[in-house]
């Protein structure tokens, strides 16, 4: 029951709010706020039929590769820096200040080098991303709890089982944290570099009906990006709870005591 009233009271929030600017819209139009029948309309051209092949698809195909690069990436070096003591305080100044770059920034560098295609899309997002999961992944291994590493000695678990069963087990509520922060800055860098320098793409579009005043196209776009980010999100939701379903049922269990 309260899991309904949750989703009920969730669901009128923006219910509300479209209400409201179906309301305003209507009583008092303006350009740069067109009505929901027109955005809904424009809508359905651009992103149901015209651009979804040309423009959708690879947009969400560089997000993913450069997300899935900086999981792989970020895990593995995440994983050795806390294993091994030794490299994690030799390479830690380093992440740490790769981290402090805003990855903005790092478009027209990239840009030049790699040139407007899909690799400046793709390097752009796994460099956002893979310094969250790497910071993660390092906390979770160091936060292992000595007793569980005493009982794997004492059971006599080789390095790559103690790895494993031990401290991989131990670090995924740590790593899963960074990788949601990862999918938030996926789909930001995405977009933003597809805006300063792109020939397609759903940043392109968007940017380039902002700068014809198409005031229809652009909330369109918007509506797109905030139901793709959405659907992360609740696809994100799916994986952990599968993956963390023993965490989950602990903290349950020790917020009922």
């Amino acid at each position: 029951m309260k899991t309904v009233i949750r989703c009920a009271v969730g669901c009128a929030i923006p219910a509300l709010l479209v209400a409201v600017y179906a309301l305003v819209t209507t009583s008092a139009p303006s350009p740069f706020y067109p009505p929901i029948g027109d955005i809904g309309q424009r809508f359905r051209e651009l992103w149901v039929f015209e651009y979804v092949g040309s423009d959708v698809v690879p947009s969400l195909r560089n997000m993913a590769v450069g997300f899935a690069l900086a999981v792989a990436v970020g895990l593995g070096s995440g994983v050795v820096m806390g294993r091994v003591r030794v490299v994690g305080d030799l390479l830690l100044p380093l992440v740490t200040f790769g981290r402090s770059i805003p990855p903005i920034t790092l478009i027209p560098p990239l840009v030049l080098v790699l040139g407007i295609g899909d690799a400046s899309k793709i390097a752009i997002v796994a460099f956002g991303c893979v310094f969250p999961v790497c910071l993660a992944t390092i906390d979770g291994m160091r936060q292992t709890d000595d007793g569980l590493l005493d009982a794997s000695r004492s059971m006599g678990l080789s390095r790559a089982m103690t790895l494993r069963k031990v401290y991989l087990p131990s670090a995924m509520p740590s790593i899963f944290g960074g990788v949601q922060v990862a999918v938030q800055l996926a789909l930001v860098l995405m977009i933003a570099s597809e805006m300063v320098a792109a020939y397609r793409g759903l940043g392109f579009i968007t940017m380039q009906a902002q700068l014809s005043f198409d005031a229809r196209t652009v909330w369109a776009g918007i509506v797109l990006l905030a139901l793709i980010g959405f659907a992360l999100h609740l696809l994100f939701l799916l994986v952990q709870r599968h993956v963390l379903a023993w965490h989950i049922g602990l903290r349950a269990q020790s917020s009922s005591k």
